[in-house]
């Protein structure tokens, strides 16, 4: 019988990554740096605090070579849909946390293909699904009916919503759903209880076995991640690794993506106790980057024009662009009710002419079902009565 995850990470409890990160040396730094294949003890060294700034410079530029080896000079862009930002979890770093005052809002389903229609005239053909965690309010059903009027616009299409076990996913799949994002938050058990005190998400157990269930399922795309700046983000950026190998391990034809998610300020939300430095995000990246060299690397919004620009080089291969998280705020232009602030407000086409000023490739749509079904990539675009 194969091993599960939660039989891994039991292996490596938060005390005993400290201590692996901590006996990093300059030395241990230099052969990690040295290496074409890393150990997981190569990559406690190059995330440690004790990295020189020269050290930082060769990591960033192996980072940049790996990148461009592997995936070219090529960014896949996508966008994130908000369908509902109804919630029954006590998340204490969340705007949709439910006991916030923010008006509660789940979209209809001609809300729904008015807010896809505007992604798709502005380029878009990955789009990401997401809503709160209230199954009574927006559950299954109802995201099969939204990925249905969804999927006719668009190549792609990723859920981030509630966890769900081997058959809540397969039903996803059988809806035209390829890809999943689902963040743990942070891997350090005590603190995750401490994180979710009530709601369906306070069980770590459930939400840690998700992807391995939307593997099972036939998922070609898992997506995951911890919020840095709730716990150690030592101890969460290494489970992530951890985690992320034991997918690509186990689920070998499915790409496996990681994302990086800086905790930002939210209406009710506490604030980061433990904050991730730019300096520090950037050695994140570029060490994933040589330890998953095959990972897609992904950066949200979250971050600062700026910032996105110059990590654009060390790793990412996924960017999202012109992103509301509050529901409907497309068609609206109205971001009450949003899950967090946006920092990164350049419009998609003006990121795109970024990119491209800067050599990349800017790509809208890298994935269709019609590669699997020939029969579906034939059916056309319906209207508006052949949506609702």
């Amino acid at each position: 019988m194969e091993e599960h995850f939660r039989e891994v990470l039991s292996r490596f409890p938060p005390q005993r990554i400290k201590e692996l990160v901590a006996a990093a040396t300059p030395e241990r730094i230099e052969r990690a740096l040295s290496r074409e294949q890393l150990t997981l003890e190569d990559f406690g060294a190059l995330v440690s605090p004790r990295i020189s700034d020269s050290q930082l410079e060769l990591l960033a530029r192996r980072a940049h070579r790996l990148t461009c080896r592997r995936f070219g000079r090529i960014i896949l862009l996508y966008a994130p849909l908000y369908l509902s930002n109804e919630c029954s979890n006590g998340c204490r770093y969340c705007g949709f946390n439910a006991e916030n005052q923010l008006p509660r809002r789940t979209l209809r389903p001609d809300e729904i293909e008015r807010e896809v229609r505007i992604l798709h005239e502005l380029g878009f053909r990955h789009l990401l699904l997401l809503t709160g965690e209230a199954p009574r309010v927006a559950g299954i059903d109802y995201l099969e009916n939204a990925v249905r009027l969804v999927k006719p616009w668009c190549g792609s299409i990723s859920i981030e919503v509630f966890p769900m076990d081997r058959e809540g996913y397969g039903r996803m799949v059988a809806a035209g759903v390829d890809g999943l994002t689902l963040y743990q938050e942070t891997y350090d058990p005590e603190l995750y209880r401490d994180l979710h005190p009530y709601g369906p998400k306070s069980d770590y157990e459930f939400r840690l076995r998700a992807p391995e269930a939307a593997g099972e399922a036939g998922f070609r795309r898992l997506g995951i991640g911890a919020l840095l700046g709730l716990g150690d983000p030592l101890v969460d950026i290494f489970s992530t690794a951890l985690h992320a190998r034991w997918l690509a391990r186990r689920f070998w034809r499915t790409q496996v993506t990681i994302s990086f998610p800086r905790l930002r300020p939210a209406e009710g939300a506490i604030a980061s106790h433990c904050e991730v430095s730019d300096r520090q995000l950037t050695q994140f990246i570029c060490a994933l980057r040589l330890f998953l060299p095959d990972a897609g690397l992904v950066l949200s919004t979250r971050e600062s024009a700026a910032l996105r620009d110059h990590l654009l080089p060390l790793g990412i291969t996924q960017m999202s662009a012109g992103s509301c998280t509050a529901p409907g705020g497309y068609g609206d232009s109205d971001e009450q009710g949003e899950q967090f602030e946006i920092s990164d407000r350049r419009s998609p086409a003006e990121f795109a002419r970024v990119l491209t000023a800067r050599g990349y490739e800017v790509v809208w749509k890298d994935w269709d079902t019609a590669f699997l079904d020939p029969v579906a990539g034939e059916t056309k675009r319906p209207g508006l009565s052949g949506l609702v």
